[in-house]
């Protein structure tokens, strides 16, 4: 079965071809055939769903929708709080823990109609050990992280649209490997209040769908009601997704991911970067453009940069969580808050001023391309679920504060992988135009 986009189940609820309660259904019967084997969910709440979607059929008939997420089935992952669920973050130090109350995005999509479908699942803290969801394309490989449910979920046609969180890749990284859209939003465009995040100067609420216009109007919706950050106006463009419009330039940046992606996703990625060439966009390499071939050269230690934020940023709350228990905390997230523990305030401001310099390099790009472009990962989703992939792609956006997009538009050894487009800080609707042209480029 294949489930329908949100936007096109709208239209069909308007013109009473279906209703919410039937397109629920038809979610729970996927859950029901797949979750077995994907694992995607920590809770469900069939009945709040059930009951909440009945409210919106009415609605539907009577011709008064509350908004244009009203009947919408969606996964909300478990770093974000639901005051109808627990939030417990896989990890025992939560385990069963109620916070009480909604976060903002979840407050405003409940209050305009949309239906709590359930907690999907994450990893540890969004950093840490792996969750049991496997990808549905290959139960045998990740599905990626740390929004593993989420992309899975929609992936399997469990929900037409999940919440996720990123601080390095995690909504663009599990999109691609799970053939999804992801969007991840410029910082500060969407209210993180009442979420979980230990890496407060470089993580985002974002969503994942089966369509672009589904990952952009639910986000938009959040930004309307909830807004933006304190501080942040919130994101830029209105409701509907903006009107597609061609690139003229699109900048490719290598990085060093470019060395970790194998030969057939190189050649699957330039393959399709000949068919946008065939359409009439141009290609920049970064060699051709002196900034861009200055920036290269000077991101080499990206991950270092970036890793030293993360690592110092979340020593609060997990040295404390370490002194209630240090045997609850796994591995990897214990190796990144001892290195934190370890780090001086100076490295921490090195650090900063790196990625701060970083992003004045990265601004001068919009004086030569309407957009980046990239793979979303360095290549499919790799075998196994302890790993869940190189975040190489992806931290790009993540530290520099930009607005980044997967398009699920290429196939390697049948398994998918995604085409990220890049933005410009709090230009949002621009990327999100351009990527509405890219998208109709077949892969």
């Amino acid at each position: 079965m294949t489930l329908s986009t949100f936007a096109e189940a709208r239209r069909a609820f308007a013109d009473n071809r279906d209703t919410p309660r039937d397109y629920l259904e038809r979610c729970i019967a996927a859950i029901d055939a797949r979750e077995p084997t994907v694992r995607a969910w920590v809770v469900l709440n069939i009945d709040g769903a059930r009951k909440a979607a009945d409210a919106s059929t009415a609605r539907w008939k009577a011709g008064q929708p509350l908004s244009i997420v009203d009947g919408l089935p969606i996964g909300i992952k478990d770093l974000i709080h639901t005051s109808d669920m627990p939030t417990q973050m896989n990890s025992p130090i939560y385990d069963g823990w109620r916070s009480g109350w909604d976060s903002a995005s979840v407050y405003w999509l409940r209050h305009g109609g949309a239906v709590i479908l359930g907690k999907t699942v994450t990893t540890e803290f969004g950093v840490g050990a792996s969750g049991p969801t496997t990808n549905p394309h290959d139960p045998a490989r990740t599905p990626g992280g740390s929004s593993s449910g989420s992309a899975a979920a929609v992936a399997a046609q469990m929900a037409p649209v999940t919440l996720g969180t990123q601080a390095m890749g995690s909504i663009i990284r599990p999109s691609s490997y799970c053939g999804v859209y992801g969007f991840k939003p410029s910082f500060g465009a969407l209210n993180r209040g009442g979420g979980h995040s230990l890496i407060p100067s470089q993580s985002y609420i974002g969503t994942h769908a089966n369509s672009l216009e589904d990952v952009w109007q639910v986000a938009a919706y959040i930004a309307e009601t909830a807004g933006g950050d304190g501080g942040h106006a919130g994101m830029q463009g209105g409701l509907d997704l903006p009107a597609a419009r061609k690139p003229m330039r699109l900048l490719r940046l290598k990085t060093s991911a470019w060395d970790e992606t194998d030969a057939a996703s190189r050649s699957a990625f330039e393959a399709y970067l000949d068919r946008l060439r065939a359409h009439g966009v141009e290609i920049l390499d970064p060699d051709s453009v002196a900034a861009a071939r200055d920036f290269e050269a000077d991101f080499t230690d990206w991950l270092k940069v970036y890793m030293d934020i993360v690592c110092w940023e979340m020593r609060w709350p997990m040295a404390m969580y370490a002194e209630k228990g240090a045997h609850l905390i796994g591995e990897r997230a214990t190796g990144f808050y001892k290195h934190g523990l370890a780090m001086t305030r100076e490295q921490y401001r090195t650090a900063l001023d790196r990625r701060r310099r970083y992003g004045e390099q990265f601004a001068t790009f919009a004086a030569v391309a309407d957009a980046i472009i990239t793979p979303a990962t360095p290549g499919p989703a790799p075998i196994g679920l302890k790993f869940t992939g190189s975040p190489g792609f992806n931290a790009l956006s993540s530290g520099l504060g930009v607005p980044a997009l997967s398009l699920p538009k290429l196939t390697v050894d049948g398994l998918p992988l995604g085409v990220q487009l890049v933005g410009f800080r709090e230009r949002d609707a621009d990327l999100a135009a351009i990527a509405a042209w890219v998208d109709r480029i077949p892969g």
